[in-house]
């Protein structure tokens, strides 16, 4: 059994095995946490892994499917974090999965600096408007516009915890890309891998996946276009993405 407050819910984790609490007032995970979860290079047998910005815990429970390393879920927001607990404890994943409730500013002063394999963050994707436009909803606000944490601060903390030759894995939106590509170069993580996600075929891409490595020697590779919907329906590979269907 597992705890709900208030409009809590337990959902299915799509094709995993497991569950997950989500909240429509505070937080429910989307499809960006999938694809950068299936998109990041996780080592399979062992490892380290601090996921940044973790929310409801949605990246470190998808993670835990794709290795059996060791994984580190970072989150600012008390709710969230106790969200997070509540649903690893429930999926009985305590012995792979733990939980800081911790400024991600912070966090390579308390867990360690230059000894994890693999950083991944869904950040906020906005600069922080003007008071008269920022959501009501504290916890939509904090996990969409750069309040409490800027791209910057996510890519710096990424380089502080990783070691020589780790990866570092972000989604963010396509106009930041330039912001993106900069600062990894500046904090010494070289991009090697971006992907380019469009809602269907004809239209803008609205997401990109990108994914570095620590003193990494330039080498970009551009992966084709990922579709998310042909026509009113989701394409084959984003089906086997989120259910596991051919």
């Amino acid at each position: 059994m597992v705890e709900l407050v208030g409009d809590e819910r337990l959902d299915y984790l799509l094709a995993e095995q497991m569950r997950i609490i989500q909240s429509p007032s505070v937080f429910s995970f989307s499809l960006d946490a999938v694809l950068l979860s299936k998109f990041v290079s996780v080592p399979i047998q062992k490892g380290k892994i601090v996921d940044l910005c973790s929310g409801n815990g949605v990246i470190p429970l998808l993670l835990s499917t794709r290795t059996k390393g060791n994984i580190i879920g970072v989150e600012i927001q008390e709710r969230l974090f106790n969200m997070a607990e509540r649903s690893i404890r429930y999926n009985k994943l305590e012995e792979q999965i733990s939980m800081r409730h911790s400024d991600i500013k912070d966090i390579a002063k308390e867990i360690g600096y230059s000894k994890y394999d693999v950083v991944t963050c869904n950040p906020p994707y906005f600069p922080t408007p003007s008071q008269e436009e920022i959501n009501k909803n504290e916890h939509f606000a904090i996990a969409r516009h750069e309040i409490l944490c800027s791209l910057e601060d996510v890519v710096q903390t990424s380089s502080k915890l990783l070691r020589q030759g780790g990866k570092a894995a972000f989604v963010h939106r396509p106009g930041r890309l330039m912001d993106i590509l900069s600062s990894m170069r500046a904090n010494r993580i070289e991009p090697k891998r971006i992907q380019f996600v469009y809602p269907k075929p004809g239209k803008e891409a609205n997401m990109l996946l990108i994914e570095g490595i620590k003193d990494g020697s330039p080498d970009l590779k551009v992966l084709p276009p990922l579709f998310v919907y042909d026509g009113q329906e989701y394409t084959p590979e984003v089906k086997r993405i989120l259910y596991g269907e051919e």
